[in-house]
C-alpha cells in the first residue's frame, strides 16, 4: 500500500522499517521539529526522520497540523500524495479531522497499552506502577477523542516482576512493528473487524511527573518497587542524591527502620520499606557517578550497619 508514517521517538522506528521491509510504498514521513539536545544543544534529528532520511524517505517537520501555515500545507501535501493508509506512532501531535478522513483506510495508531486501559501519554510507567501482569498494544482505528478510537488488533505481552519501563519500552516497540505488520496483512486480506472500546476498564496514563520519583519510605515494599522500575527512585544517602534504578521485590521482612540498607553477603542489598518487607536492589546511580550494578556499587562503599537512605531534600 502507498502509506504515510507519522512519529518521532526512537519507540516508534520498528514499525517504520517494517513497513519499508514488508513493501509497502513509504511516501513520506512526518516527524516533529528538530531538537537541541546533548551538552551542546546543538540541534539533532529524531530518531525516525535519521531512519527515514537513511531509506531516502522525503520527511516532513511541522510545528502544527491543526493552525498556520504549516498546517494548511501538510494538508495539501496529503491530498497531493492521497495515501491509502496513515500510519501514526508516539508522534506527539493530534491529528485535525480532515487528516483523519483523507486515506482510503483512514489512520491507524499503535498504542502501547490494552485498551480501553491505559489511554494517554504514559501507558508504560502507568501499567507497573500500577502492578499490572501484562499490557501489549493496540492497533486503532484513529478518532478525534484520545485513544478512544475502535480497536483493530491487538498484541498481549508479560509484564516481568522485574521489568522496568526501559525493558517493556524496547519490547513494546518490538511488538508495535509486528503488531502493524499482522494488522495491515489483515486489513489487505479483509480480515479486519473493528471492535468499539467499551467504557468499562477505561483509565487515563497521565505524564509522568519529576515529583513520582521521590520515595517515600513509608510506603509498602511492593508500591517502592514499583516506583523504582517505573520512573526511577530517588533519595539521599550521605549527603548525597542516589538514583534507584533496578530492583525486586523481595517480600521477606527485616526487622529495622523504613529506609534502612541492609547488606547480604558481597551482592546483595535490600532496602527495608514502611510495611516492614524488603525490595532488593538491583542498579544504582550515586550523584557524581555512571549507573553501576549493586555489586559494583557495594565493592567501592562503606556500608555500616544501620546505613539509611532519607527522603531526597
Amino acid at each position: 500500500m502507498n502509506v504515510v508514517f507519522m512519529g518521532t521517538p526512537d519507540f516508534s522506528v520498528p514499525a517504520l522499517k517494517i513497513l519499508i521491509e514488508n513493501g509497502h510504498t513509504v511516501q513520506a514521513v512526518l516527524t516533529q521539529p528538530d531538537r537541541p539536545r546533548g551538552r551542546g544543544k546543538k540541534l539533532q534529528p529524531t530518531p525516525v526522520k535519521a531512519s527515514a532520511e537513511a531509506a531516502g524517505i522525503p520527511v516532513y517537520t511541522p510545528q502544527s497540523l491543526r493552525k498556520g501555515e504549516d498546517a494548511a500545507e501538510m494538508l495539501e501535501l496529503l491530498k497531493k500524495l492521497n495515501p491509502e493508509l496513515i500510519v501514526v506512532i508516539a508522534y506527539g501531535q493530534i491529528l485535525p479531522k480532515p487528516i483523519l478522513d483523507l486515506p482510503k483506510y483512514g489512520c491507524i495508531n499503535l498504542h502501547a497499552s490494552l485498551l480501553p486501559r491505559w489511554r494517554g501519554a504514559a501507558p508504560i510507567q502507568r501499567a507497573i506502577l500500577a502492578g499490572d501482569a501484562e499490557t501489549g498494544v493496540t492497533a486503532m482505528q484513529m478518532a478525534e477523542g484520545l485513544d478512544t478510537g475502535d480497536m483493530l488488533h491487538t498484541l498481549k505481552t508479560r509484564i516481568a516482576e522485574t521489568e522496568t519501563a526501559e525493558t517493556l519500552h524496547d519490547r513494546l516497540s518490538l511488538l508495535s512493528a509486528e503488531t502493524l505488520a499482522e494488522t495491515l496483512s489483515l486489513l489487505e486480506q479483509g480480515l479486519l473487524h473493528p471492535v468499539p472500546q467499551g467504557e468499562t476498564g477505561v483509565t487515563y496514563a497521565e505524564k509522568i511527573t519529576k515529583e513520582m520519583s521521590r520515595l517515600d519510605f513509608s510506603a509498602s515494599a511492593a508500591e517502592i518497587d514499583r516506583t523504582i522500575r517505573a520512573v526511577t527512585g530517588y533519595a539521599m544517602f550521605g549527603g548525597k542524591r542516589i538514583k534507584l534504578l533496578g530492583s525486586a521485590f523481595a517480600g521477606h521482612s527485616i526487622e529495622a527502620p523504613a529506609g534502612t540498607l541492609v547488606r547480604e553477603g558481597k551482592h546483595t542489598l535490600y532496602l527495608v520499606c514502611g510495611d516492614g518487607k524488603a525490595v532488593q536492589l538491583t542498579a544504582v546511580q550515586p550523584e557524581g557517578s555512571k549507573p553501576m550494578k549493586i555489586q559494583d556499587f557495594l565493592n567501592g562503599v562503606q556500608l555500616p550497619e544501620g546505613a539509611c537512605l532519607t527522603a531526597a531534600e
